[in-house]
């Protein structure tokens, strides 16, 4: 029984650990040094690990205690120098969601033009869906329909079009880049 409640707190919350750690580290060696050691503290919590009722928010403590002794580490402290400007510069690594708006413009451009309208009207310009509604001529529950329905079959052509995979929690977690087709000149 605990194995099984182990592995399902870890599948539901592994991914949004990593991301935090590595927006925390931005090391990715680093990230998969703690994550190791929070996945052996999980296990050695073995049954008592099921009692938890909130494990999202056990493991990130357990994240956030984990990450704080990294930073006390002998190896982590910087002795204070000259040579400060030969640091590397941080990387900020670009949130998946963020990296999938490179699939979009073709995506959109492959939808049926209704829905397209639909999204770019509401979601992308900004506009309500009341002011849909009267453009289109259609009642407001029947624009709200329409747009629930061509934002769900976007996000299934952004799935397959961009092979786009989800964490347990059902956020983005990787996917492969389809830019948009290069126009004929």
């Amino acid at each position: 029984m605990a194995a099984n409640c182990l592995q399902t707190a870890w599948a539901q919350h592994a991914a949004e650990l990593r991301a935090w750690l590595l927006h925390h580290l931005r090391q990715p060696q680093d990230v998969d040094d703690l994550m190791q050691d929070l996945f052996l503290k999980v296990l050695r919590q073995g049954e008592q690990f099921c009692s938890v009722h909130h494990t999202r928010a056990w493991l990130f403590q357990v994240a956030r205690h984990a990450l704080a002794d990294h930073f006390r580490e002998p190896s982590m402290r910087l002795e204070w120098c000259d040579g400060l400007d030969e640091l590397p510069a941080p990387v900020d690594l670009p949130d998946p969601i963020d990296q999938l708006a490179i699939c979009l413009p073709r995506a959109l451009s492959e939808l049926h033009p209704a829905d397209r309208e639909a999204i770019v009207f509401c979601d992308i310009e900004g506009q309500s869906q009341a002011e849909y509604a009267a453009r289109v001529g259609l009642g407001l529950s029947a624009a709200k329909s329409r747009l629930q329905r061509a934002r769900q079959r976007l996000r299934a052509h952004l799935t397959d079009a961009c092979q786009v995979q989800f964490d347990q929690a059902g956020h983005v977690e990787d996917f492969v880049p389809r830019p948009a087709p290069e126009k004929n000149r």
